[in-house]
């Protein structure tokens, strides 16, 4: 979960959290990589099940899923409140945000650094760009569909595993990048949120940790997308 460094020429460059490395004291600490997928990323029924739910439990688990899907709030409800937080600004730092206290003090954050190596108080300072997007799927109760990590790599992975991944831009989608152009979910570098396709060619996004370490409403080329994430969302 390091972050780059901060140059402003391009200031895109700096905005993901990266798994072989996390920052205690200023310093770069390996982590163990080969851990990465240990650890659910979201406590859904589809991930139950993924992770090895015992047979007999199928069509409890197929029961609940349909109701949390019924519990789902909206799209529209999720941008909102991803709206809403236009602005908020990191620390000189780098931290300090709402999204990065929360996640120190979550759960996921004691099994990211379970499966990632480092410290929990590492987060504090550590590129925000999926705990924002974590965040927002927290205070509207889509959590379980959005899913909570601070690595954007396994979290991509999650939603490819979950088959719930794809290349169509859709008004709350998660969106991936990579700077590159890479097609790779291993080069994933960044994540926000989907407004809408603008088809032309570029997608209106509101995402967390870009620019200078803001929230920031942004129009993004489609040929830096790696894919989609789709929650599945009441409408």
């Amino acid at each position: 979960m390091a972050k780059h460094s901060r140059s402003r020429a391009p200031k895109l460059n700096y905005a993901h959290a990266a798994l072989g490395a996390v920052v205690i004291a200023g310093a770069l600490v390996p982590t163990q990589i080969a851990q990465a997928d240990k650890l659910p990323l979201a406590d859904s029924p589809r991930v139950a099940a993924l992770a090895g739910a015992p047979k007999e439990d199928a069509a409890r688990v197929s029961a609940a899923g349909k109701a949390q899907t019924k519990a789902m709030p909206s799209a529209a409800a999720v941008l909102a409140e991803a709206k809403k937080q236009i602005g908020i600004k990191e620390n000189a730092a780098g931290g300090g945000t709402k999204f990065q206290n929360w996640y120190v003090n979550s759960q996921r954050a004691r099994e990211t650094v379970a499966r990632d190596g480092g410290s929990v108080t590492a987060y504090a300072n550590a590129a925000w760009c999926a705990m924002f997007v974590s965040w927002v799927g927290e205070q509207t109760g889509a959590r379980p569909q959005v899913g909570w990590d601070a690595y954007t790599v396994t979290h991509a992975k999650w939603f490819k595993a979950n088959k719930r991944w794809g290349q169509t831009p859709k008004p709350g989608a998660v969106v991936f990048f990579s700077w590159s152009g890479s097609k790779s979910l291993d080069d994933i570098n960044h994540v926000g949120f989907v407004e809408k396709g603008n088809g032309d060619g570029t997608i209106s996004t509101i995402e967390g940790n870009t620019g200078n370490g803001v929230v920031e409403q942004r129009v993004r080329p489609t040929s830096q997308v790696v894919g989609y994430g789709y929650p599945t969302y009441s409408g």
